[in-house]
């Protein structure tokens, strides 16, 4: 008796040919509470440390090592956490990682010293460097390709949102209860939201199809995206290739390694320039003799160029070329940032000139981070996008130190925002760089289609 086959749908084609559903909405709403705890609780002992560094009687050393471990585990967490998420799936880390960072925070509260704190402070980063890139990957996966920047751009907000409602938290918590209540809240918070998370949010549908796990549960996940359609008697495929023995390897791959070293590059300087402003642009505004209230109101346009920024970015990402689109913001940025230390002095033009640069450091890491997701197939995506994010880790730390540096030789405030203009400009370089390397890819992918189609002639 002649059985029948199973009616095959290629699934990219599939999300590309539907209007996104609002099942697709509540994921990426998903998503984004996890990146808004995950701001939360990365920044949340940046509001403490007034208090640690008063109530345990601990010097600036002290704060900084912590600071420092903190950092280490944000690298360390995503350089291990998106193997794991190629291996075994996206869901799978993300609820382990808001489950590791929710519990250890919490318990944060009850430290008894500053070398237990930076030790917690070093799980709680594992957890926050495993749960940022897979949230970005999972929202990408669930996005048509016309819509993915535009989708989740907004969602890499959450990041700063968060780190605002620690600061609103802050005025109100730390004065009445003490430091402690900052951790409790970012320890309780993500544990309220894990069942949702565990009951709630879906496994990757591409990562279903490509690692053949949990079929029927895809056609579950597939029929709330698409109520009205039929998938009995049908089988989803993906036209990439096939899992990888080693997701870091793929990385390296023939089509792929010029690209990885281009994003590498581009989130190196990017975060590097991300953490100098973020340690040192009060305290260098602060330096020339400005009013408090200006410097508050000059941090406060940086930053929020940083969310508009992504925003903008992104639903021009998804109508433009986007590498494009990220090597004019960096190259703008590093403009801005090359004359704002001789526009400090000019209320109208500085503002401006910070403003263009939140656009283009905070606003193209967002964008980075979506590029990555959209450069690397399904079988090691997790791991393309959390490395990318590690090796900007990385920058992070270098500018933390190179901003100590500066300030320790008594630089002035010209050379400094000069000499740190460079790494943005280098990041718009790395992005033309990558667009010419795609290119190429392509004719060299498309010349190899034709002397395959000949040989078999």
């Amino acid at each position: 008796m002649e059985t029948t086959q199973p009616q095959k749908i290629e699934l990219k084609s599939f999300l590309n040919a539907h209007k996104v559903s609002r099942y697709q909405y509540f994921i990426f709403f998903l998503c984004f509470l996890i990146l808004l705890l995950d701001g939360y609780d990365t920044v949340v002992v940046g509001f403490i440390a007034p208090a640690l560094l008063h109530g345990w009687s601990l010097n600036h050393t002290e704060l900084a090592t912590m600071f420092g471990m903190g950092l280490a585990g944000l690298t360390l967490g995503s350089f291990l956490s998106g193997p794991i998420a190629d291996r075994l799936g996206r869901k799978g880390v993300i609820v382990g990682s808001v489950a590791l960072f929710g519990v250890v925070s919490l318990a944060s509260a009850w430290s008894p010293t500053i070398g237990a704190l930076t030790f917690m402070r070093f799980l709680t980063g594992l957890g926050l460097g495993g749960a940022m890139p897979n949230a970005y990957t999972l929202a990408a996966e669930f996005c048509p390709d016309r819509l993915r920047s535009t989708l989740v751009a907004p969602i890499g907000c959450a990041l700063g949102g968060g780190g605002a409602i620690g600061g609103l938290f802050a005025s109100k918590l730390i004065g009445a209860y003490g430091w402690p209540s900052m951790l409790i809240v970012g320890g309780v918070l993500p544990l309220l939201l894990l069942p949702v998370l565990m009951f709630g949010l879906p496994e990757s549908v591409r990562y279903r199809v490509v690692s053949g796990k949990g079929r029927d549960k895809l056609a579950e996940t597939m029929r709330k995206i698409a109520p009205g359609e039929d998938f009995s008697d049908k089988e989803f495929v993906i036209s990439e290739a096939a899992p990888l023995n080693s997701p870091v390897r793929g990385l390296f791959a023939r089509n792929l390694f010029g690209g990885t070293v281009c994003l590498w590059i581009a989130a190196f300087c990017c975060l590097l320039v991300v953490y100098f402003l973020g340690s040192w642009l009060p305290v260098l505004i602060n330096g020339t003799g400005i009013a408090l209230s200006r410097a508050s109101l000059m941090t406060a346009m940086y930053l929020t160029g940083n969310t508009l920024g992504a925003i903008v970015l992104g639903y021009y990402m998804d109508r433009v070329n986007p590498q494009y689109v990220l090597a004019f913001a960096f190259l703008l940025a590093s403009i801005a940032m090359f004359s704002f230390g001789y526009l400090m002095a000019d209320p109208l033009l500085s503002l401006i000139a910070l403003f263009i640069t939140g656009v283009g450091s905070g606003g193209t890491m967002t964008g980075t981070n979506i590029l990555a997701a959209g450069y690397y197939p399904t079988p090691n995506r997790a791991t393309g996008v959390s490395w990318t994010l590690a090796m900007g880790r990385v920058g992070s730390v270098v500018g933390s130190i190179v901003g100590g540096a500066m300030l320790a030789a008594h630089w002035g405030i010209a050379p400094i925002f000069a000499a740190i203009a460079v790494p943005i400009f280098v990041a718009g370089l790395s992005m033309l760089a990558l667009s010419r390397y795609r290119r190429m890819v392509a004719r060299r992918s498309g010349a190899d289609a034709v002397e395959g189609a000949a040989a078999v002639a």
